[in-house]
């Protein structure tokens, strides 16, 4: 993984305008909306040192998705993230799974948190599969809003 760049537009398009990948967003992704995303990783990388990387294959350096940690609200609070989107054409391989696992890490080694989080939507059943495989489970429910509503969703985590 590596820290996202305007290089990357085009690939980051490809996953944030695919419906079946942006299904729990419930929006259409404009180009502009894509251009936003990838600023925000950008200042996150600056502000925290952290954010949405991409993730690329070893052996050719196709970007394949992103992944990683993010500050998210949570109730009344914030919580350390992991999260993660690949393009459609790369699920089922495994990767996403890897590279949650390897936030999870990096947040327990490098960052030396004790705790970290998914915020995933109440019907993302991959999504929960791949938290729970990297050892988090369910530790609250709650309403939060999205592009165009209010949308369940779980809160797992897992601890060092």
């Amino acid at each position: 993984m590596r820290e996202i760049t305007q290089s990357d537009f085009e690939d980051l398009a490809e996953i944030l305008q695919n419906p079946d990948v942006m299904y729990a967003y419930k929006h259409d992704f404009s180009d502009n909306d894509v251009q936003v995303w990838l600023n925000r990783q950008i200042e996150r990388y600056k502000k925290n040192g952290f954010g949405l990387w991409a993730v690329r294959l070893k052996d050719t350096d196709e970007m394949i998705g992103q992944a990683g940690l993010t500050i998210q609200p949570y109730k009344n609070t914030e919580v350390l993230e992991i999260g993660y989107l690949l393009k459609e054409k790369f699920w089922h391989f495994g990767y996403v799974r890897e590279a949650a696992d390897g936030c999870k890490k990096y947040a327990f080694g490098q960052l030396n948190r004790d705790k970290v989080y998914s915020i995933i939507k109440a019907d993302n059943f991959a999504s929960i599969k791949v938290a729970e495989s990297i050892g988090m489970s369910k530790e609250d429910e709650f309403i939060t809003q999205y592009y165009n509503g209010d949308m369940l969703h779980f809160l797992y985590s897992v601890h060092r």
